[in-house]
């Protein structure tokens, strides 16, 4: 299958095309600065040329903070992007694949949210993607949009990385411990991804397109999820001490955009469509640990 990647450099887009050319794909992969996908001239172009069976939107802009600052750069790229993308694929028939976020949500619910719930973005990160989540849905229906939450991988800035950097400078962290959900890694996704377009109801008759919700299990706090990072680290001899961990809440930690509190996805639907299971974030976390030859400290 001839796949086209948006986003191919960052931190999901990476694992994409790694896996989809292990799996024997063609792959067509393009980062911002060859493919910006907030410019329709330049996807259509790029398009025409390929042109691909299937594409998978890896692209986004994910600075939560600093999308309050930089909305219109956040608005291009998560909504106008996901715009040009849904019409082209419309002009051509083409499957469109999108990797949509938990910010959506106001994270007031207290039971994992289904796809049903209505989206409250609290943030202009969540806001611009839910744009173009809606923009996709409106345009086009051969779409999956996969909602995903706390991302972490090898490649890219993310929480686990943070841990291991500020673990060589301090011996001692204070961590967030009122905001529940589940880590899911790169390689998570991207495996998720590729199961739905090689799955045999694929762009069939009997597809069912629409939003689903990548479940990682199981929910934790950043605070849980740090103190795993620790535990395995330890386990694999990359740390040498023992890390001092303080549970704080979301008040000693203020930041521009509040987060969800709650924000732990349901995949059941994913599950009925498409016979994929829940991920097991832990497992993912072990994987990524071990890709590190070296001890950290």
């Amino acid at each position: 299958m001839k796949i086209l990647i948006t986003g191919a450099k960052g931190q999901v887009g990476t694992e994409v095309v790694a896996q989809a050319i292990k799996r024997g794909h063609d792959v067509q992969g393009f980062g911002s600065k060859n493919l910006d996908i907030s410019n329709a001239e330049q996807v259509n172009n790029t398009v025409q040329q390929i042109p691909p069976d299937v594409i998978i939107n890896a692209a986004a802009y994910t600075s939560v903070d600093k999308a309050e600052t930089e909305q219109e750069m956040a608005y291009a790229v998560n909504s106008q992007g996901s715009e040009n993308l849904a019409k082209v694929c419309k002009q051509y028939n083409i499957p469109l694949l999108h990797i949509s976020t938990d910010y959506v949500y106001d994270g007031e619910k207290q039971t994992p949210y289904i796809e049903t719930d209505t989206p409250i973005p609290t943030g202009v990160y969540g806001a611009s993607k839910l744009e173009g989540d809606q923009k996709i849905e409106q345009l086009w229906h051969k779409h999956i949009i996969l909602r995903v939450s706390w991302v972490f991988g090898e490649h890219g800035n993310n929480f686990v990385k943070s841990m291991l950097r500020l673990a060589e400078q301090r011996d001692e962290l204070s961590i967030v411990n009122d905001q529940f959900a589940a880590p899911t890694s790169a390689q998570a996704i991207s495996s998720r991804l590729l199961d739905i377009l090689e799955d045999r109801q694929f762009n069939q008759a009997s597809c069912t397109w629409g939003i689903y919700n990548l479940q990682s299990d199981p929910g934790v706090t950043w605070y849980d999820f740090a103190q795993e990072i620790f535990t395995q680290t330890q386990q694999l001899g990359l740390i040498n001490k023992t890390m001092k961990l303080n549970p704080i809440p979301s008040s000693q930690f203020p930041t521009p955009v509040k987060r969800p509190a709650n924000s732990k996805l349901d995949g059941k639907k994913l599950q009925q469509y498409f016979e994929l299971l829940p991920v097991d974030w832990k497992a993912d976390l072990k994987v990524m640990l071990e890709s590190i030859n070296t001890p950290i400290i």
